[in-house]
């Protein structure tokens, strides 16, 4: 905590649409928000197919934690399923596929021969969606990012690990996975 007796917080939100960077400063029995920063989230159309335009996310993000000034920690959420990939030296090997991508569209079912949708929500309780995680997975085994790709990141874990240079899981995020 700061002499003043108070901390003040970054929170970063990332939504599907937008993103945006809050401050919450915390005194005594009380806590005061603040929208320091908001900025666009566009889904980039690729050949490859529709991807998040992270890096484009990542300025923003740094263009919020500037404008909020000194804070005492930053916590960064987003939505859940998908992730980036990293080489071996941490490096991101493709901007990260958006889970409306169309890849995704047909794996449900070739999951499922190998354990039938039933068996599968009863072990994670997960709703059966095409773009979840799994399904993503599936979908990407056979591409040269997988094959070289050394750790997955979910995006708020990317996001913080090119803040802080540390790799990490974020259990409450990865859970949804």
């Amino acid at each position: 905590m700061r002499a003043t007796d108070s901390a003040v917080l970054a929170a970063v939100d990332l939504g599907a649409s937008s993103g945006r960077v809050i401050t919450g400063r915390v005194t005594a029995g009380r806590v005061d928000l603040a929208e320091i920063h908001r900025f666009a989230n566009r889904p980039v159309r690729l050949l490859e197919g529709l991807r998040w335009d992270i890096h484009s996310l990542y300025t923003g993000v740094l263009d919020g934690l500037k404008a909020a000034g000194e804070v005492d920690s930053v916590g960064v959420d987003s939505w859940a399923v998908d992730y980036g990939l990293l080489d071996a030296d941490g490096h991101l090997l493709s901007a990260p596929v958006h889970y409306r991508d169309t890849r995704t569209d047909d794996v449900p079912e070739q999951v499922w021969q190998t354990v039938p949708a039933e068996q599968l929500y009863a072990r994670t309780g997960i709703q059966h969606a095409p773009f979840n995680t799994l399904y993503q997975l599936v979908a990407a085994q056979r591409t040269a990012q997988a094959s070289i790709a050394s750790r997955l990141l979910l995006i708020p874990d990317l996001i913080t690990y090119w803040l802080t240079g540390e790799q990490g899981t974020e259990v409450t995020n990865a859970s949804t996975t």
